[in-house]
C-alpha cells in the first residue's frame, strides 16, 4: 500500500512535469510580450504595452491577420455546410461504400499536416487550381471536415428516433422536421465544432504553407519573421493568438458538453 502511494505520487509528479514543459514556454511568451526591452532575457526591463501598439500599427501584420480571419471564416462555413449534410446522410441512410466514405472523411484528422498539404498541392496543380487564399480555404475545409462530421454524428446518435416518427405522424415535412427537431438537438454540436474548426484553421501552418500564394496568413507571416529572430512584437502577436484561441476552445468544449449534461 505504501509503495502504491509512492507510485501514484510519482505519476502525479511526472504529469505535472509534462504540463510544465508544455505550457511554461507559453507563459514565458506572455511575460516577454510586456517586457520593456527588445532583448528576450531576464531580468525584465519593465512593463510596457508598446509591442502591442507596434503590431497594431504594422500594416503587413494587419493584412495577414485579415487574411487569416477570412480564411478561417470561409473554411469553417464550408466545413459546416458539407459536414452537417454528410453527418445526416451517414446517420440516416444505408448505401454502398458507407464505411469507406466515413473513413475517407475522417482520414485527414489522422494524417500529418505536411502530408495533407503536399497531397493537396499536387492535386490542385493537376486540376488547375492556383496557389491562393481560395486554395487555402478549400484545403482547410477538407482537412477539418472530419471534426464537424464526428461531432455531429456523435450528437445524432443520442437523439431519440421516435421524435422523427412523431414529427412525421403530425404531418411535418422532412425540412420542417430538420428545422424543428434535428437542428435544435444538434445546435450545440454544430456551434462547438464550428468554433473548433475556426481555431484550427486560424492557427494552421503546414497545409497553408503549401497552398498559399503571395497573400500570407498570420501564422505564415510569423513563421517567416522568426527566421530573423524572435522579437517582442512577435511575442505580443503570439499572446493575442493564445488568448483568443483559449477562449474559443473553452466555448467549444462547453457547447459540446452541454447536451451530455442535459
Amino acid at each position: 500500500m505504501h509503495s502504491l502511494r509512492w507510485w501514484q505520487k510519482g505519476m502525479v509528479g511526472v504529469s505535472l512535469g509534462v504540463l510544465a514543459f508544455l505550457y511554461l514556454p507559453i507563459v514565458m511568451l506572455v511575460i516577454f510580450s510586456f517586457n520593456d526591452s527588445k532583448v528576450t532575457s531576464f531580468p525584465l526591463a519593465g512593463f510596457t504595452l508598446h509591442w502591442y501598439e507596434a503590431f497594431l500599427a504594422n500594416d503587413q501584420i494587419l493584412q495577414a491577420l485579415w487574411n487569416s480571419l477570412m480564411v478561417a471564416v470561409f473554411a469553417t462555413a464550408l466545413s459546416l455546410a458539407i459536414g452537417v449534410t454528410a453527418a445526416l446522410a451517414l446517420d440516416r441512410y444505408q448505401f454502398p461504400g458507407k464505411r469507406l466514405f466515413q473513413n475517407a472523411i475522417l482520414l485527414p484528422l489522422s494524417l500529418p499536416g505536411i502530408v495533407t498539404g503536399i497531397a493537396m498541392l499536387n492535386f490542385y496543380k493537376q486540376i488547375g487550381i492556383p496557389q491562393s487564399l481560395a486554395a487555402v480555404i478549400i484545403g482547410h475545409a477538407t482537412a477539418l471536415l472530419g471534426v464537424v462530421v464526428s461531432q455531429v454524428m456523435a450528437r445524432l446518435a443520442k437523439i431519440n428516433r421516435r421524435q422523427f416518427e412523431a414529427s412525421a405522424d403530425l404531418g411535418a415535412t422532412p425540412v420542417e422536421t430538420f428545422r424543428r427537431v434535428t437542428l435544435p438537438a444538434i445546435r450545440s454540436a454544430v456551434i462547438g465544432s464550428g468554433l473548433l474548426c475556426f481555431t484550427l484553421s486560424f492557427d494552421e501552418i503546414p497545409v497553408t504553407y503549401f497552398l498559399t500564394g503571395r497573400e500570407v496568413t498570420l501564422p505564415i507571416y510569423i513563421y517567416s519573421t522568426l527566421r530573423r529572430g524572435i522579437t517582442p512584437e512577435i511575442n505580443a502577436i503570439g499572446t493575442v493568438i493564445v488568448a483568443v484561441s483559449f477562449i474559443i476552445i473553452i466555448l467549444s468544449v462547453a457547447l459540446l458538453r452541454e447536451r451530455d449534461q442535459s
